[in-house]
């Protein structure tokens, strides 16, 4: 870990502890600075806020004093999930005081190089692809980010040797100044996180601070199939690296209707690639480019690419059984995320859509639904999704209540050749704690009756 010294007795601010913020505070007063944190969870319930207390950090719990910043602080460093409308960072900002998420923490302190992924689909399949390529070709990767590990507790034990491969949000990326990844990587760009961002506009350019400090001994690859990033990489210093789908190309890395080819040669037949799904041929395609410029093989990546079955809960291949194919794609909380996977299978799929009701509009399934032979329906949307596929003339259709019943409706209503997906189209909190568990309740679910039924 590089020592960081202008963070040295400077007085700095962790807003929010989760697990970044418990990291950044623990590494900064490693570093020699002041800290001080500032959760909302009480003291008696935050195990983490006790914890750094035991190493002399001081800590202030179970509300967010509106005064705190009078006590001179010259640094925030915020967990990502606090918006900036926050009444603190509001006033940080107002007294020029820098607002960083542990991001640009993890960036000065690293020794080892970082790949940066952002996107706002297909960031964290990207990161596993990428991952699993340099591993295989030991390139002694580690994974970091919005995937999950707290990218500045990687990076303080990364050596030289190392490279980091950081899946990167709008949120984290927004709170960065001076990071700078070797290779940056946009997989594509849509709307999202307006209620946190405020305007497309700041979304978009959260997003491409990842290309911000790069130079021409970086390398920018990016989805030449949306002009909004062409456009952007007119303006970015790096070494331009464009993938396509649009048919075979000797820039860099792309795809027709049968071959994924780089540099213009062929590489590998889509038909042997596992992972289903145009919208991962985007994944795909980055994954392949990045591990090429890092002197990676393409047998190393025909090796990947005819084992990996997807990151789980994302297009997550379960099993065959009697010709029927499952997949679980619990992350899908939102329709743009289900038209994803509905594209990804031409006919015949029996979907769970279904959950939290946020009012949604699911106009972006309505050109796809005519792949749907059933729709099983469950939680608050129920209703609105049955009212919804019929409009699009979808015969069959079921409500459910949780998932067992979903499932076992879905095999009842499948035959030899069908594709059983859950791709909800809704957040999970009406019924689920998280898309994670409802994802497991779904595995757990088709396990039990396809074993039982064998």
């Amino acid at each position: 870990m590089k020592e960081a010294p202008q963070l040295h007795q400077k007085k700095v601010l962790v807003l929010g502890l989760a697990k970044s913020g418990f990291t950044a505070a623990r590494i900064l007063n490693k570093l020699g600075a002041f800290v001080t944190v500032n959760d909302s969870k009480p003291f008696e319930e935050n195990p983490e806020a006790q914890e750094l207390l035991n190493m002399g950090i001081t800590v202030i719990c179970g509300r967010h004093p509106e005064d705190l910043l009078e006590e001179g602080f010259e640094l925030v460093v915020k967990n990502p999930g606090i918006p900036y409308s926050n009444v603190l960072i509001q006033a940080a900002i107002t007294k020029g005081i820098p607002v960083w998420t542990e991001i640009e923490l993890a960036y000065l302190i690293s020794e080892a190089p970082f790949i940066g992924i952002t996107g706002s689909n297909g960031k964290t399949t990207t990161t596993t692809l990428l991952f699993h390529m340099l591993n295989q070709d030991k390139k002694h990767p580690l994974i970091a980010g919005n995937i999950g590990t707290v990218a500045s507790g990687v990076a303080e034990k990364a050596k030289t040797k190392n490279i980091i491969v950081t899946e990167l949000s709008s949120f984290q990326l927004k709170g960065t100044v001076a990071f700078r990844p070797d290779i940056a990587i946009i997989t594509n760009l849509y709307e999202a996180h307006l209620d946190y961002h405020g305007s497309v506009e700041d979304y978009r350019a959260s997003k491409m601070k990842l290309t911000e400090n790069q130079t021409a001994e970086d390398y920018f690859i990016y989805n030449a199939d949306q002009s909004i990033l062409v456009e952007h990489a007119k303006n970015c210093k790096a070494q331009l690296v464009p993938f396509t789908l649009k048919g075979r190309t000797a820039e860099s890395s792309s795809a027709d209707d049968k071959w994924v080819y780089w540099q213009g040669e062929k590489l590998i037949e889509r038909s042997k690639i596992v992972l289903a799904g145009q919208h991962n041929l985007e994944n795909i395609l980055a994954a392949t480019a990045a591990t090429m410029i890092q002197g990676g093989t393409k047998e190393t990546i025909i090796r990947v690419l005819t084992s990996f079955t997807g990151v789980k809960h994302r297009s997550q291949f379960i099993v065959e059984w009697h010709g029927r194919k499952f997949y679980n794609d619990s992350k899908a909380t939102n329709a743009l995320a289900t038209k994803s996977a509905l594209e990804a299978f031409p006919e015949n799929i029996i979907l769970l859509a279904g959950g939290l009701e946020r009012n949604h509009s699911l106009e972006e399934l309505r050109p796809f639904m005519n792949r749907v032979k059933v729709l099983v329906t469950f939680g608050e949307t129920a209703q609105r999704m049955t009212e919804f596929a019929s409009e699009c003339g979808v015969e069959s259709i079921e409500q459910a209540g949780k998932m067992d019943d979903a499932v076992e409706k879905a095999i009842n209503h499948s035959a030899s050749g069908d594709t059983i997906l859950l791709s909800p189209a809704c957040a999970s909190w009406d019924q689920y704690d998280s898309f994670e568990i409802r994802g497991d309740a779904f595995i757990t679910a088709v396990q039990k009756m396809t074993e039982a039924n064998e």
